[in-house]
């Protein structure tokens, strides 16, 4: 067979066949500024892959925050951090979730094989980190990094190259769209909720779920239903709290009815500052109360606001209850009353997305049909930088959001 230069989007070689190209939507330094403009398309080599590689056909690609974070080129050049590494690419491939088909293999790689349909989590390593090696959770270890930012090759292109262990069967019964929507969100939920024992989601255990309507929310209010908790979740508006408890949430909290959010300073060390705060930190508590039953405060509460909402989740939390943290998409100032953190003895938890164990973990929860991916929205290709400008605006729909690669229109939707 003659070699294939390259294929149209939304289209495929024949399987296990590499074109010499592919198109992929590339972000770069001159570039940085809004995801609308930063991401453009542009034919590109296909990558080669390493003896523990695989090279996946990308049927879609899930959106993620943190490629906002690489089109805008703060808090981090990731692009120049790459090239400090010594990667030469002048350029950065993002996208963090994926679902599509095995096309190549490396040498060692012995889990999966060409033809092979597949979700990708994020969470990349170095097999030969003496941490690693030693049987330790690799998301410690010094050498990992997320896939599709702090790494090249990302799933925004008809090829991505990943490490063996980042594929896990995809789910059957959903749609390419679907597939790849849900595994850096759900991961991440999974881990903050089972990974921290003996802080870890039990039956009729109360959670508190800060963005109950986000990616992230979503996820978590589904992982804590099957775990037999009680979820609760925090919304902005009115109009999420019915897609909250479509999802399985005990109840729904409006966050706009209070007006305490921010941090706090040392004006809490006044008397009189600390009453006022406090009583209305009680009347967010007494919300939770009327959902969950008086005197019942949440054993995890779920965090990732950050900023606005962490003295908040600190004040509510259980005794001997746990604060779990992945993110301050309100800002990083976190403040709390160290108080209620001591003399309640309370957790603080920080997490980052999830080890194999963790994503294995809820990727059969997927297959189950416990977890939905709750998809909202499917873009196509060329709209890679439109979907990625409506969440850095904060525009984007409840739930998840997807980009068509090599699936096609015509193919939406589930099997």
């Amino acid at each position: 067979m003659q070699p294939i230069e390259i294929v149209p989007i939304g289209t495929l070689p024949p399987l296990g066949v590499v074109p010499r190209k592919m198109y992929a939507q590339v972000i770069r330094p001159e570039r940085y500024g809004d995801p609308i403009r930063a991401f453009q398309q542009e034919e590109v080599p296909v990558p080669e892959i390493g003896s523990d590689e695989v090279l996946v056909a990308v049927m879609a690609a899930g959106v993620n925050y943190n490629n906002v974070w690489a089109a805008l080129g703060n808090p981090v050049d990731v692009i120049a951090a790459r090239n400090r590494k010594g990667e030469p690419e002048r350029f950065g491939i993002g996208g963090s979730d994926a679902s599509g088909i095995v096309y190549k293999v490396g040498s060692e790689v012995k889990n999966v094989k060409v033809g092979d349909e597949v979700v990708l989590h994020c969470g990349r390593w170095d097999k030969n980190d003496p941490w690693v090696l030693s049987g330790k959770d690799p998301m410690f270890a010094p050498s990992q990094i997320i896939w599709g930012y702090e790494t090249n090759w990302g799933s925004f292109a008809q090829f991505c190259k990943v490490q063996e262990h980042q594929c896990l069967p995809r789910p059957v019964h959903l749609s390419w769209e679907e597939s790849a929507a849900y595994m850096l969100v759900a991961g991440t939920a999974y881990r903050m909720l089972h990974h921290w024992k003996p802080n870890d989601v039990k039956k009729d255990d109360v959670v508190l779920i800060w963005g109950g309507a986000g990616g992230l929310g979503a996820m978590a209010i589904q992982i804590v239903h099957a775990a037999g908790g009680i979820p609760i979740a925090v919304v902005s508006s009115e109009e999420k709290i019915e897609f909250c408890k479509n999802l399985g949430a005990a109840g729904v909290i409006n966050r706009s009815d209070f007006n305490h959010w921010g941090p706090i300073n040392s004006d809490i060390n006044d008397p009189k500052k600390f009453s006022e705060w406090t009583e209305r930190a009680k009347d967010f508590g007494k919300a939770i109360w009327k959902i969950a039953g008086n005197g019942n405060n949440p054993k995890i509460v779920f965090e990732h606001p950050g900023e606005a909402t962490l003295p908040t989740s600190a004040f509510v939390c259980a005794t001997g209850g746990m604060i779990v943290i992945c993110a301050g998409t309100t800002g990083y100032n976190a403040t709390l009353d160290l108080r209620y953190l001591w003399m309640r003895q309370k957790r603080l938890q920080g997490s980052h997305f999830a080890n194999d164990e963790d994503c294995k973990a809820v990727n059969d929860l997927v297959r189950e049909r416990k977890i939905d991916p709750v998809l909202s929205k499917t873009f196509r290709f060329d709209e890679t930088g439109l979907a990625h400008q409506l969440m850095k605006e904060n525009r984007h729909p409840a739930g998840n959001m997807s980009i068509l690669v090599g699936a096609s229109e015509m193919g939406m939707g589930r099997r």
